[in-house]
């Protein structure tokens, strides 16, 4: 079993560094069309990688993140690539929820941090489910505006969305015939929903579910955002809120059930940053942002977060091996010989 594990975990690696490797190429073709243009020689970053500048050194970025593994590796991914970029850094990852990430903006204790575009219209904006953008583009602008007016900074958001989705496992699915969410109207007075303790509240959330699917629950059980998909092991009427993110849904063949009234909002995730220190990094802070996230697809999300969930990585390793097999910050040359 652990050998059958270990080669698992091989392919898998495998399969992420083909897709990064083609990233690097991707991202060397970009920069050869800016040296045709001169700009080899700008300041900072380049298309091709992450270049250091020590006209940097003099801006501290004080880089923070909620507290589940998809935010603290999105953290380290930022913090290490603005170091790389010879910005002074420092982490305050594992805040807590939305809210405790904005308070530690408003409080001055960090400068920024990843937030998704659905999450801060309808949890921090109070922007009413039905009136959230389906169009993922139209919601970032519509985040970007409600985020500016407190004094923020959103830059443009990641290709993956890692929305709240309601999930079963198979076999509840099958016993019930569960397919859509709509579905759960005949059992759900017998299930219980489990989710995190600001679900109550959140419009993507439990709160979202009763008022467009009027769906009461025999009881919503508050649980760490950790354990969302080892409480679905507790019974046969049990549902969770999980992540489309998530490794462990296809790891479990976990069935999401489909919003077929389109109740969860885009949500891809965006650097939050304090508008003061955004203006003082300047465009280094822009162009770092957008190549780190450039490569960050669904797929490149999920197997970062299976590296830590499933396979037990460090999040700082797992942030420096994407950096590195991206080709956006140098590899070392027993790595460039793999």
């Amino acid at each position: 079993m652990v050998a059958a594990t270990g080669r698992a975990a091989v392919v898998k690696r495998r399969k992420l560094f083909a897709l990064l490797s083609l990233f690097a190429c991707i991202l060397a073709l970009a920069s050869c069309g800016e040296e045709e243009n001169g700009e080899e020689g700008g300041r900072g970053v380049t298309a091709a990688a992450i270049r250091h500048d020590a006209a940097n050194a003099g801006t501290t970025i004080r880089v923070g993140s909620k507290n589940f593994t998809e935010q603290i590796v999105l953290g380290e991914l930022y913090a290490q690539g603005l170091e790389a970029a010879g910005f002074e850094v420092t982490r305050q990852l594992d805040l807590g929820n939305e809210h405790d990430a904005q308070q530690a903006l408003e409080e001055n204790r960090i400068d920024g941090y990843p937030e998704y575009t659905g999450t801060a219209l309808g949890s921090l904006c109070a922007v009413p489910a039905e009136d959230i953008p389906k169009d993922p583009a139209e919601a970032f602008e519509d985040a970007r505006g409600c985020l500016a007016r407190d004094g923020l900074v959103a830059f443009p958001p990641t290709p993956f969305t890692s929305s709240n989705e309601v999930g079963v496992t198979q076999q509840v699915a099958e016993a019930h015939d569960l397919q859509q969410i709509s579905d759960l109207a005949r059992v759900d007075e017998e299930f219980t929903l489990y989710g995190p303790k600001e679900c109550r509240q959140r419009t993507d959330c439990l709160l979202g579910l009763r008022r467009v699917y009027g769906l009461k629950f025999k009881e919503f059980a508050p649980v760490e955002v950790d354990q969302r998909h080892e409480v679905l092991g507790r019974g046969d009427k049990v549902a969770s809120i999980v992540f489309t993110t998530d490794p462990q849904n296809r790891r479990d063949q976990l069935v999401l059930l489909e919003d077929d009234r389109g109740m969860f909002p885009p949500n891809n995730s965006t650097f939050v940053v304090r508008e003061e220190v955004a203006r003082r990094a300047g465009d280094d802070l822009r162009r770092v942002v957008e190549l780190l996230q450039r490569g960050l697809t669904d797929e490149v999300m999920q197997e970062l977060n299976a590296r830590v969930d499933l396979d037990g990585d460090d999040p700082a390793d797992v942030a420096v091996a994407y950096l590195r097999q991206a080709g956006l910050v140098a590899r070392s040359e027993d790595e460039e010989h793999e």
